[in-house]
């Protein structure tokens, strides 16, 4: 893939799709990866006509395999130039996003790979994919996944993962709540543009401020999330949206959404 970028942008009406096109290193991280992920993102909550991001990997070997190990361990370290590591930053862009993002898992999914997966929303899977923390094998560990990871899989679930570095099945991975959907590979398509279909057809301006609160409660207590959530509600029923979907409603017709 020399000369292609590592990180590919498309667009298909309202889905806007990051391709990591690395396949010849099953589409293992590197700064570039992390970079165009980072910068799709942006683009994507820029655009007021896209309304979902779809991550995936190219070809049908892998999603990702994690961190390109070929550079050492200095793909691990901290530049005293920066305050924060830039994979930890893209977790953060990706938190912060107003958009769902949608996780196409199209083949193995491992250690970094595994926190591209759990900063996305939802996620369908081929059913030939695996998942797994490999990285005790290697003498290091899932430190920055752990902050998406912990609040999607159980604890004794992710305690298996870490600490033995064995990779799960695609139904484990599901049972996991890892992902929401695993079809077969010539579904997965399909089965992934029917979930963007169920994402693009409701109000943008109540998904986006909805993902926004989703994010802002999560680690608020009952009283704090509720104050915060009240104050929600009255913020979206201004919006343009809120008024032309009640409409609808009322008319028996279907809503056409400005996303303000």
């Amino acid at each position: 893939m020399s000369g292609e970028p590592e990180v590919l942008y498309s667009v298909t009406g309202h889905v806007a799709t990051l391709t990591i096109n690395r396949p010849e290193r099953r589409n293992a991280i590197t700064e570039g990866v992390i970079a165009g992920i980072g910068e799709g993102i942006g683009r994507a909550a820029e655009d007021a006509d896209i309304r979902v991001v779809v991550l995936t990997g190219a070809g049908d070997r892998a999603f990702c395999a994690g961190a390109d190990l070929a550079g050492g361990t200095a793909r691990f370290g901290l530049d005293p130039n920066r305050s924060s590591h830039p994979f930890a930053d893209l977790l953060r862009a990706a938190h912060a996003c107003p958009l769902p993002l949608v996780a196409r898992v199209n083949g193995a999914c491992m250690a970094g790979g595994m926190g591209l997966l759990a900063m996305c929303d939802m996620a369908v899977a081929a059913d030939h994919a695996s998942f797994g923390l490999p990285e005790v094998k290697v003498g290091v560990f899932p430190m920055q996944v752990l902050a998406a990871l912990m609040p999607l899989v159980p604890p004794r679930d992710l305690a298996e993962l870490c600490f033995t570095g064995e990779p799960v099945d695609a139904d484990t991975a599901s049972r996991m709540r890892l992902v929401n959907h695993v079809v077969p590979a010539a579904e997965l398509d399909a089965k992934t543009q029917w979930l963007v279909g169920r994402i693009i057809d409701k109000s943008p301006a109540a998904i986006r401020r909805g993902r926004h609160a989703m994010n802002a409660v999560g680690d608020m207590n009952f009283e704090q999330a509720l104050s915060f959530l009240e104050g929600q509600i009255a913020l979206v029923a201004q919006t343009e949206d809120a008024r032309e979907g009640i409409a609808a409603f009322n008319e028996k017709r279907r809503p056409q959404w400005t996303g303000r």
